[in-house]
């Protein structure tokens, strides 16, 4: 297992075809984690910016926050219910009183015991006027009315019939709300969190009014921290980034020299030679320890209509051994973008139309006419593939979309013609298409 690496692999093809959703659907349904780079923005070690060991404490941090979101659907359950309980000591502090239990009188506690019983008694200025004792309430009827109450009320609560009702918690605020501290490049190598070092100002507690409903969600969170184990949660993160994290290392053909080109270049061969020991397996300090990337796997993708996959250098043409070429969309693929995903552009804005109100409906015949519109401009302008939907499909609802709050005409229904008498003028003009992006 320990000789078996990952296989990294090297995407080409032209912008909008989906090399970035292939990855980010791979990571969602592997559960890994992962992240989204640029690798125009990383610079040579030595040179302002950001350096490459940079993208592997980002993934443990994206990793953190992943197993955190697990952790808290684990304990969801005891969470609220323990949220519940202290919204029911807010709203009725009496319930947080100690029971009345029948203690006998000690030597240790029978000034205490005389007092509780007979002060307000003693203290009216009568001594000598006869006191009629009062009757003791049964401690266990008590407690039986003390526990039909808490039922009423943490039934309410967990019905809604509350969520309006003010309520007084206490929150934990920083403060320096307004201060980011950035670490210097080198302090996670040492081993320091600049921010916890440069920050004396310690978290104070305020005293907030809030509803019930955000309370709830205050107190959760509250809850949710205090059960979830930190040294647990890093150790999980750190191993599941060494095993089964996911680095998508975009416009890779940026920092590739052009041919032709002569000497060292700072943000091109600097930056491909720091990539070479992290993808090939090195040990990188972060704030929640040190990872090891050898199992992680880098998904390195490029246009190359500038360059060629033979223009990085060699080192890195041999640790991205699987090479895809993906073709540019054709007309069908762009009808089967349009109907099949589960999230579909055509149901994304059927859902934004709802929200006042307004039904839309597709003619299939409709949505053949916007996948032929999208390949004619992809083939006469710019080929930007897929993202051509979105901007054909924004201009086409475009007087839906803005009268929707207003208009009594509730139903939207686009056929053919609709299709072409919002978009056939623009796709006829070559000089106007061009400002379809």
């Amino acid at each position: 297992r320990e000789d078996i690496f990952p296989k990294n692999i090297l995407m080409i093809g032209p912008t909008g075809v989906g090399k970035t959703e292939i990855a980010r659907r791979l990571a969602q349904l592997a559960r890994a984690p992962f992240i989204k780079v640029e690798a125009t923005k990383f610079t040579e070690v030595g040179y302002v910016g950001r350096d490459v060991e940079s993208i592997i404490r980002d993934l443990v941090a994206s990793a953190v926050r992943l197993v955190e979101q697990e952790r808290v659907e684990q304990i969801r359950p005891q969470a609220e219910e323990r949220t519940l309980e202290k919204l029911a000591n807010l709203l009725d502090p009496a319930f947080e009183a100690p029971e009345e239990t029948n203690e006998e009188f000690t030597p240790a506690n029978i000034f205490q015991r005389a007092y509780e019983i007979f002060g307000s008694k003693m203290d009216d200025g009568y001594p000598d006027e006869p006191v009629e004792p009062e009757q003791p309430l049964d401690p266990a009827e008590e407690q039986r009315k003390r526990k039909r109450r808490r039922a009423r009320l943490l039934k309410r609560l967990r019905s809604g019939e509350l969520d309006n009702e003010p309520v007084e918690i206490e929150v934990e605020e920083s403060t320096n709300p307004f201060v980011q501290v950035f670490s210097p490049q080198g302090m996670e190598e040492m081993g320091l969190d600049i921010g916890n070092v440069m920050s004396p100002f310690p978290s104070r507690k305020t005293t907030r009014s809030l509803t019930v409903a955000e309370a709830r969600e205050v107190l959760f969170q509250q809850e949710a921290q205090r059960m979830i184990d930190r040294q647990s949660v890093h150790r999980e993160a750190i191993q599941r980034t060494e095993q089964t994290g996911i680095v998508f290392l975009d416009e890779i053909d940026k920092v590739a020299a052009k041919s032709g080109g002569a000497g060292p270049d700072v943000s091109r061969e600097g930056v491909q030679r720091d990539l070479l020991p992290i993808i090939e397996g090195s040990t990188v300090q972060t704030k929640f320890g040190p990872v090891r990337t050898d199992h992680t796997l880098f998904i390195c993708a490029g246009a190359f209509h500038m360059s060629k996959p033979s223009d990085l250098i060699p080192e890195l043409q041999g640790r991205l051994p699987i090479r895809v070429e993906l073709e540019s969309l054709t007309e069908s693929d762009f009808q089967r973008i349009l109907r099949e995903p589960k999230n579909a552009l055509t149901k994304q804005y059927q859902k934004l139309l709802e929200a006042d109100g307004v039904s839309l409906a597709f003619d299939d015949a409709a949505l053949d006419e916007i996948a032929r519109m999208a390949t004619e401009v992809n083939n006469r302008v710019e080929n930007i593939g897929a993202r051509r939907l979105h901007t054909l499909l924004e201009k086409l609802l475009e007087e839906p979309l803005f009268d929707a709050p207003d208009t009594k005409e509730k139903k939207v229904h686009v056929t053919p013609e609709f299709v072409r008498q919002r978009l056939a003028s623009l796709i006829q003009d070559v000089d106007l298409s061009r400002y379809i992006l």
